[in-house]
């Protein structure tokens, strides 16, 4: 086993989400991926456009509960509804042991085979990318079926280049990236070990696609930083 960075621990191609995992989250993620609290930022000023009094809106894949509950104090004055949905344990304690309010709850369960309201929100900040492929086109769909016509699905993702020689280049940016903010060339090489089979990034036309083959027309990026992009379907 070795560590990652920031005090976690991970065997080759079995990164997971729970244990000691939980409590060092907010500092590994925030370290790890580019603009991630600007992300965060982006998401709550776009959901002004969708967010209604009735809504109900959801977070896939919360993890420790911090953006959803951030939507959810942002429209606090609404009577919508932001649900953190979260598959590990672990993190739906944390949340909910952190954040509290009437508008807000988060749940146990499986993001590919949860039984959704209809909404006018949903937000998956890189999730859909630890989905199995095999499973992922199918969750996109349920995601469309389930949209109220007007609403929205933001999608962040990290994603691979379209050809060998820009992958090359996005993955020495990332590598040096993760130099800059302390990590040591033998944390970077364990978590990429780690999250072999793991996490699988589609291209960006990968997931405009996937998006299209579920029935979204309107689609654009609001945010890129090297390999890592958000996306806005309006259905």
């Amino acid at each position: 086993m070795a560590d990652s960075g920031d005090g976690i621990r991970a065997e080759n191609a079995a990164w997971r989400f729970d244990g000691e995992v939980v409590d060092r989250f907010e500092t590994h993620v925030q370290k790890s991926v580019p603009l991630y609290e600007e992300g965060h930022a982006l998401i709550v000023k776009l959901s002004d456009y969708f967010v209604k009094e009735d809504s109900v809106c959801y977070e896939l894949g919360a993890s420790t509960g911090k953006l959803t509950h951030r939507l959810a104090a942002h429209h606090h004055f609404r009577d919508a509804h932001f649900i953190g949905i979260e598959k590990e344990a672990d993190m739906v304690r944390k949340a909910t042991s952190l954040y509290q309010r009437p508008n807000l709850r988060f749940e146990q369960a499986d993001i590919t085979a949860y039984e959704y309201e209809k909404s006018d929100l949903i937000v998956a900040y890189y999730t859909v990318q630890f989905i199995h492929p095999k499973l992922r086109q199918q969750l996109i769909d349920t995601i469309y079926e389930r949209l109220e016509w007007g609403g929205a699905f933001i999608m962040y993702e990290k994603v691979r280049a379209n050809d060998a020689r820009f992958q090359d280049i996005m993955t020495g940016l990332y590598t040096d990236y993760k130099l800059d903010r302390g990590y040591t060339p033998e944390e970077i090489v364990a978590k990429s070990r780690s999250l072999k089979g793991v996490l699988e990034p589609f291209s960006t036309e990968g997931n405009l696609e996937m998006l299209r083959r579920a029935g979204f027309v309107d689609i654009i990026t609001v945010q890129k930083y090297m390999n890592f992009e958000g996306f806005l379907a309006i259905k």
